[in-house]
């Protein structure tokens, strides 16, 4: 065999996950299917130069017939049409995955990508979980003696796994000589261990597809779907994707995704934050024009960000598609009862508006915001257990007409650059990156959710200011490789006083000097998530 397993037992039972039959296929879909995603990636970087010479990007003229067209997706299965509330969050450790199957919600995005840190370990028991909880026997004891299992009085959540994204590798997965596609390996160890028993449940294979940047990635997405269900004698169309629309390239090819993948498309979700990211990582050298300002201050009602949302929102209605909002980063905190007050106020009114402009569902980080965005949209749909819609399909949002001069409009945003947002982004991708690299792939930071998309906004900030030369508003200052030098030092010792010395010398001084390499760099690094991998065992 070609493939082989740098590390064949990570875990207990990751022997039954990487079964010969398995690696076998994740080796078929690494040959059939790793060289075009390898000419996506390079067309990428050829676009995105492009782009930032010009300052523009538009709908593409060679598909306008796709965008005119009278064509919809396939219908939604019966365990997809009603998809109000989305809980997020990792596959690893089983006791998180209990409790997002528990959590009330209609959906669990489980997460193999930005929520998860990829090591073999996790990646491994990420698939044993969710084909635990396939077949019904999840379970897990803490240290304590306490006992997590599936709840049997009430529906548990609809399992939608999202791979890691075309760009990611697997180092622990050589093919030929070459790393495996980490998405391949992804969908297809859990497409091959958990499929036909999900079709046993009356669900079946669902995903959540990330960071595409066109429709011709949406394309090999659905190569890999066909090949796959006729790999595994598995009818065609009953895998069910819904793409994130977190890249502003896809935000111009929203109907090209949807048409790409129609016979397995379930919708699009408005992933805010990796939006971001992407806009200033697609226009970081473009002028000053493109900078942001602060992260706290850029509100989903800027006018930049409603352009986007309205748009996918007409979109997938028009399409017979779902629109999926986004997530909502605060969290409540138990031990501080004033802060779970201002989190729920700041969800409630975020998913009103999402519910408002026709989103069918939304997202939700923590177990105890579900209840809030289940009102929120109950409200707008009606009470499924009183003969409430499933969705807002019927929404179809035509006096929304949308250009790509308002989805690029940046300036709308309004606020300033500040110092103070210069050390909470410096503050939180120095955190962020130590806790990812512990293992960890969400944390909590200051009451907010952070995982890879809000690091990577963070950092990239930080990169482009310098660039700019950005004035902060509060200290008149430019924006130097001598200020950042010296505003990381002082934050990073400042962690070092809230972690202690062991945590800091294991991640957190590792993660600083790395923060440190890809702000400072003249080159800028596409994902953070990338040179971080190579630091992991």
């Amino acid at each position: 065999m070609a493939i082989t397993v740098t590390d064949p037992r990570p875990i207990d039972r990751a022997e039954e996950i990487l079964t010969p039959e398995a690696l076998a296929f994740i080796e078929e879909l690494h040959t059939r299917f790793a060289g075009t995603r390898n000419e996506l990636l390079a067309a990428r970087a050829v676009k995105r130069q492009r782009v930032a010479e010009t300052g523009k990007l538009d709908f593409l003229p060679e598909t306008q017939d796709v965008r005119d067209g009278d064509w919809k997706v396939a219908e939604a299965p019966a365990a997809l049409r009603d998809r109000r509330v989305e809980m997020t969050g990792p596959a690893s450790p089983a006791k998180m995955a209990i409790n997002a199957l528990n959590s009330g919600a209609k959906i669990w995005l489980a997460d193999l990508e930005d929520a998860s840190t990829p090591t073999w370990g996790n990646v491994i028991d990420s698939i044993l979980n969710l084909r635990d909880a396939a077949n019904g026997t999840l379970s897990h004891t803490s240290a304590e003696g306490k006992e997590y299992t599936l709840r049997t009085d009430a529906p548990l959540a609809v399992v939608v796994a999202r791979p890691r994204g075309w760009h990611f590798p697997e180092k622990h997965v050589m093919i030929d000589g070459e790393r495996a596609v980490g998405a391949l390996v992804d969908f297809g160890l859990h497409f091959f261990h958990v499929a036909k028993r999900l079709i046993l449940n009356g669900q079946g294979p669902y995903y959540y597809l990330p960071k595409m940047e066109s429709h011709l990635e949406a394309r090999l997405w659905n190569e890999v779907f066909v090949f796959a269900q006729d790999h595994l004698g598995i009818p065609q169309g009953t895998i069910r994707a819904t793409v994130l629309i977190e890249t502003i390239p896809a935000a111009f090819e929203m109907d090209e995704i949807l048409y790409e993948l129609r016979d397995h498309a379930s919708g699009l979700n408005a992933g805010r934050w990796d939006y971001l990211f992407s806009i200033i990582k697609y226009f970081r050298d473009a002028g000053e024009q493109f900078v942001l300002p602060d992260r706290a201050s850029v509100v989903m009602t800027a006018p930049f960000m409603r352009a986007y949302t309205e748009l996918l929102v007409k979109t997938c209605h028009r399409r017979g598609a779902f629109a999926m909002g986004g997530m909502a980063a605060v969290i409540p905190n138990r031990k501080q009862p004033e802060v779970t007050e201002a989190a729920f106020a700041k969800v409630r009114a975020d998913k009103t508006r999402e519910a408002n402009d026709g989103f069918d569902g939304s997202w939700v980080a923590h177990p105890d915001l579900v209840p809030t965005c289940q009102e929120v949209f109950d409200a707008v749909l009606g009470d499924p257990k009183k003969g409430g819609r499933p969705n807002q399909l019927d929404k179809q949002r035509p006096e929304v007409s949308v250009t790509a001069d308002q989805l690029l409009d940046i300036a709308s945003a309004g606020g300033q650059v500040t110092e103070a947002g210069l050390r909470l982004n410096l503050y939180v991708a120095v955190a962020y990156t130590a806790v990812w690299l512990s293992g960890n792939g969400a944390v909590a930071i200051h009451n907010l959710m952070e995982d890879a998309a809000t690091a990577e906004i963070s950092r990239s900030q930080v990169w482009q200011q310098i660039r700019n030369k950005s004035v902060l508003a509060d200290t008149g200052h430019p924006v130097t490789r001598e200020l950042v030098e010296e505003i990381l030092a002082e934050e990073t010792e400042r962690l070092r006083s809230e972690v202690g010395e062991e945590a800091f010398m294991g991640y957190y001084e590792p993660a600083s000097h790395l923060i440190k390499g890809i702000c400072l760099s003249e080159d800028y690094t596409d994902f953070l998530t990338t040179p971080a991998y190579e630091l992991l065992d």
